[in-house]
């Protein structure tokens, strides 16, 4: 077999960075502007246009029975829009949920999802739908001319480019959407207001945006509530079409207890027990004694916050569950609309209502000249039928005699074709009952209208006056009172949680495992209390409940906890791991507890060490932060409080000598590895021959304890350790004979 040439003529090349630039801004573009933003006109997404179309199509009207949702969905994508059945299914069901939409367009029958849960409808072979009134603002005028058609997908169909929206949807139920490099958040409106500022426009196309927020107080959500942002919040984002606001819970107090009544737009009631709840089991409400939800058919949000005593200032409760839950939230507000023009750009709210009612004006204007048109035709199609009428045996016997009697009509009483093809279409005996006074009455009616219709289109302040009249006349249709209210509050404030903690003398107690607990007092001995097998009593710190512990792990970081989130200690404690992240391997070696100001001696058992401030140790990450460069092989010491300015540093090594030497000579620094307080030789010291195996600070008049082993532990009064002094980073001297030779720790015993 020989080989075959391959032969590439004809096929277009193209390099690959041309070709990916292209794909992508098609893509995007496709995105932006058939799928993700809304249209000016109608306020509608391609796929919610489709939607209503092939629903009115369908004959779910109204005033018609329910349908099963497989049978719209199947026509949508069938005929109309050739994508996923479940994507298209769910922007049904936004349109029917009264807690998602303003005012739906769908009317559905089944369970089309809850404002606890709206993702929870059924499937749409269970659930029927049909059209709501307010679809017919959006449908009314569908058949009279008033917009362009456009091929569907396949070419078999025709599909409108928009629907002649009577009102501005775009603003009466907002939408949202994620497009390629851009968003859109629109938040809904009240349907009165919009109608009363469109009118007002129409009368003023000079007004304000102030001028119109006479009218617009501010989005209307479907759920209620309230909206908290002040009004220089509101005005903001309407005139750049940019900005945000808050909407928060309205509550009653009802026998001593908080009832919600109202949840902001979008909010899980579910959710928000749930944040509350949390906060109870972690201790920061404890002024909550219970919380139930009582909703019901009759009350439709219902939410019970019961207090502890009727002592408890409700209000500020309140503000902090407002603070720290869902009972209040922030809106992003991005009016980026596809314009008339078919570009997607942000508006404000003058520009989105004023460009609207440019487009109401050349529906309304296309309406009329589509209604002129078919009064014309009428007219003239009657002025031949009158003609006939009055020469009717005539007319009959040309239609008798005459092989091709078209042509002898149109010659004999010069009749347009159109007339003869309406007077031969007739039946004998319809024209046999046709009276003159009648349509001579149709004539002189039809004549009249379009009289007026000429009048409408050839004079704009009579187009205006209708277009507004039209406006109201929808808006007392189809319009409601204001759900949301607008009152400008304060922004609310969480509850300090020290408030809420009593501030008592507490003992943290740590583990050789790195368990921790937290016990009432200082009286406790931590040897007294019960271990997990194999673990047992390694550190403790004595401090208040408000204060928070600080612990140092063997590799020189830091971490801290709030004393008063600590465990008790009737229990054996939880490990630290569970909320802090040390490195692989790391153990604690001890805990700090005091004062911010209060210095503690940090040291490594290769020697080196400094002293620090115990606010230059605290963090709030999890993964702590680096304190005490640890030399490689070396490990940390338990911290070391200096409690005087003219305390003694004691270093015990492990060939069994002590130095000490005043604590002054030790600096002071926020992070390092220190300086060196013993000196190992380094040989020793990298093979850990030698090492440092206890640091205490010792104040004036206290004693040094020798802890080493289970012997019991060697006292040295205050005056025995002057033949230990000496200078930072010198050997020491030895202990002397009977007294032990490694020594485990260091201890401090205070004067009574």
């Amino acid at each position: 077999m020989q080989d075959q040439e391959l032969n590439f003529e004809g096929v277009e090349k193209q390099p690959l960075r041309t070709f990916t630039e292209k794909a992508y801004l098609d893509y995007s573009m496709y995105v932006i502007l058939d799928r993700a933003l809304p249209a000016l006109g109608d306020g509608l997404k391609p796929v919610q246009r489709r939607i209503i179309y092939a629903m009115s199509e369908l004959g779910l009207a109204a005033g018609n029975k329910h349908k099963k949702s497989a049978r719209t969905v199947g026509d949508v994508i069938g005929k109309f829009h050739p994508h996923g059945d479940s994507a298209c299914y769910e922007a049904m069901v936004l349109m029917a949920q009264p807690f998602a939409y303003r005012y739906p367009i769908v009317d559905g029958q089944g369970n089309w999802g809850s404002q606890d849960d709206p993702k929870s409808f059924a499937a749409m072979r269970y659930t029927e739908a049909k059209l709501t009134k307010y679809a017919d603002v959006l449908l009314g005028e569908l058949a009279h001319g008033t917009v362009d058609w456009q091929p569907n997908f396949d070419g078999t169909l025709e599909e409108p480019l928009l629907l002649p929206s009577r009102l501005p949807n775009l603003l009466l139920n907002g939408t949202t959407g994620i497009a390629v490099g851009m968003a859109t958040d629109i938040p809904p409106h009240n349907l009165r207001e919009v109608a009363s500022a469109c009118i007002q426009l129409l009368e003023d196309p000079e007004a304000t945006t102030a001028a119109l927020m006479k009218h617009i107080k501010g989005p209307d959500l479907p759920t209620g509530a309230e909206i908290i942002s002040p009004r220089a919040d509101l005005k903001e984002f309407y005139e750049k079409g940019v900005g945000s606001f808050k909407a928060r819970a309205t509550y009653e107090i009802e026998d001593g207890n908080v009832v919600v009544t109202a949840f902001p737009h979008q909010v899980s009631p579910t959710r928000v027990m749930e944040q509350i709840a949390e906060q109870m089991r972690a201790k920061k409400l404890p002024m909550i004694e219970d919380l139930r939800d009582e909703s019901d058919h009759e009350h439709a949000v219902r939410l019970v916050i019961v207090p502890r005593s009727n002592r408890i200032d409700l209000v500020e409760v309140m503000n902090h569950l407002f603070a720290t839950t869902d009972l209040e939230r922030n809106y992003r507000v991005n009016l980026n609309i596809i314009g008339l023009d078919g570009r997607p750009r942000v508006m404000g709210l003058k520009g989105v209502l004023t460009d609207w009612l440019d487009f109401r004006i050349t529906t309304v204007t296309r309406r009329l000249q589509h209604r002129l048109d078919k009064v014309t035709r009428r007219l003239h199609i009657l002025e031949g039928m009158l003609i006939a009428y009055l020469n009717l045996d005539e007319v009959i016997r040309i239609i008798r005699r005459e092989d091709e009697p078209k042509p002898v009509l149109m010659k004999r009483f010069k009749l347009s074709e159109e007339q003869t093809e309406e007077i031969l279409n007739t039946r004998l005996r319809h024209l046999a009952k046709l009276e003159e006074m009648k349509i001579r009455d149709e004539q002189k009616a039809l004549a009249e209208e379009r009289e007026k219709l000429e009048s409408l289109l050839g004079s704009k302040a009579k187009l205006k006056k209708l277009v507004a009249t039209e406006i109201r006349e929808d808006a007392e249709k189809h319009g409601d009172a204001r759900r949301t209210k607008i009152v400008e509050r304060e922004a609310a404030v969480a509850i300090d949680e020290t408030t809420l903690i009593p501030n008592e003398p507490v003992t943290v107690v740590l583990s050789t495992g790195g368990w921790v607990r937290s016990a009432k007092g200082h009286e406790m001995d931590p040897l007294t209390l019960s271990y997990k097998s194999g673990d047992e009593y390694q550190a403790m710190a004595r401090g208040r409940s408000l204060q928070p512990a600080v612990f140092v792990d063997s590799t020189g970081r830091t971490y801290t906890l709030p004393a008063h989130s600590l465990p008790g200690a009737r229990g054996q404690g939880e490990p630290l791991s569970g909320r802090l992240n040390p490195p692989d391997g790391a153990k604690f070696a001890g805990v700090i507890m005091g004062e911010p100001e209060d210095i503690w001696l940090l040291a490594s058992d290769a020697g080196y060490g400094f002293t620090v401030r115990l606010k230059d140790l605290v963090t709030d990450r999890r993964a702590g932060k680096t304190v005490l460069n640890v030399p490689e092989n070396s490990l940390v010491l338990p911290p070391a409080f200096v409690a005087s300015p003219d305390s003694l540093v004691v270093v015990v090594s492990s060939e069994g000598k002590l130095l000490a030497f005043p604590v002054s000579d030790v600096p002071e620094m926020p992070r390092g590895k220190g300086n060196k307080l013993y000196d190992i030789p380094g040989k020793k010291a990298s093979a850990r021959e030698e090492l440092v195996t206890g640091i205490a600070v010792v104040p004036p008049k206290a004693s040094l304890v020798l802890h080493s082993g289970d012997s019991k532990p060697k006292i040295l009064e205050w005056s025995d350790l002057k033949p230990y002094r000496g200078q930072r980073a010198q050997r020491g001297s030895v202990l002397p004979r009977g007294w032990p030779r490694k020594v485990d720790r260091l201890g401090v015993l205070l004067p009574s």
